[in-house]
């Protein structure tokens, strides 16, 4: 993985597998805990995720939502707009798929899209660009005042350590659809990046909705600390457990039986040649 060939913060080793699985679980449960505490007070919650292509933004999104409950955290991650979002109001279609109460919504790549990739690859104008960093401030503190979360989050990454997991996405038929001609296109404009991120924070990193910047060369390391500083921002998020006890049932148990189907047979490996992989 990624992470075992990045940089540790400050120099130090990079987590092993187990270590960062002993680390991850109390974290994991404390978001369990918020996410029962978001329920209980109906607090709204979004999380953006911003940063470079490969910075790790899919893995921190998995590493903080796997034991939640999807239909109370969902992911956003939007395709291209299409040609009637093109003509609307450009945080239009956004605001659809903000929370409700109770839930949150992790946005794996945001509005900042405009101050980013649209900015730096010519997708959209001066003014376009110019009115985003203008608005956008203000759009946040709408969202703020109505009650909503808002933390926003970049991820940072070396071009080395970029350029090693590209050619893992390039080389790993598991990974090759996260590469795409856009990507391939933007490792020749790190620089630009680099300048399209600072002008982007020195507009849009605000009192009300601040910006915080997390070292991602070791992806497993990035996601233990964007989980700790999240959960460090919000209040005290004990709330009672209510959950009725589990009581043995009485009498026998049963097995599955069947009338109208049978089960497909299990699975069985030594059954599948090694040309399986290219169907």
């Amino acid at each position: 993985m990624a992470g075992k060939k990045g940089k540790h913060p400050k120099g130090a080793k990079a987590l092993g597998k187990g270590d960062y699985k002993d680390l991850l679980e109390p974290l994991q449960l404390e978001l369990v805990r918020m996410a029962e505490w978001l329920q209980a007070t109906g607090l709204r919650l979004v999380v953006l995720f911003e940063g470079r292509d490969t910075a790790g933004k899919g893995g921190a999104i998995k590493a903080l939502s796997e034991h939640l409950n999807p239909r109370q955290c969902r992911t956003v991650a939007l395709p291209r707009p299409t040609e009637r979002e093109s003509t609307q109001w450009y945080f239009q279609r956004y605001v659809a798929h903000l929370p409700a109460a109770g839930e949150m919504a992790l946005f794996d790549r945001s509005w900042y899209n405009r101050a980013g990739v649209e900015r730096v690859m010519g997708y959209c104008t001066q003014a376009d660009y110019t009115a985003f960093l203008h608005q956008a401030p203000q759009f946040e503190r709408m969202l703020v005042d109505d009650g909503i979360l808002l933390f926003k989050y970049w991820l940072c990454v070396d071009q080395a350590e970029q350029e090693q997991r590209f050619a893992e996405r390039h080389q790993n038929r598991l990974k090759g659809w996260k590469l795409s001609p856009v990507d391939l296109e933007a490792r020749q404009r790190y620089d630009a990046y680099t300048r399209a991120r600072e002008d982007m924070l020195a507009a849009t990193h605000t009192p009300h909705a601040p910006w915080t910047l997390v070292d991602f060369n070791d992806q497993r390391c990035g996601r233990l600390t964007l989980i700790a500083d999240l959960l460090d921002r919000l209040p005290d998020v004990e709330v009672p457990n209510d959950i009725p006890p589990l009581v043995p049932l009485k009498g026998r148990l049963h097995r599955e039986r069947y009338r109208v189907l049978e089960p497909i047979a299990p699975y069985a490996p030594d059954k599948r040649g090694d040309g399986d992989e290219d169907r």
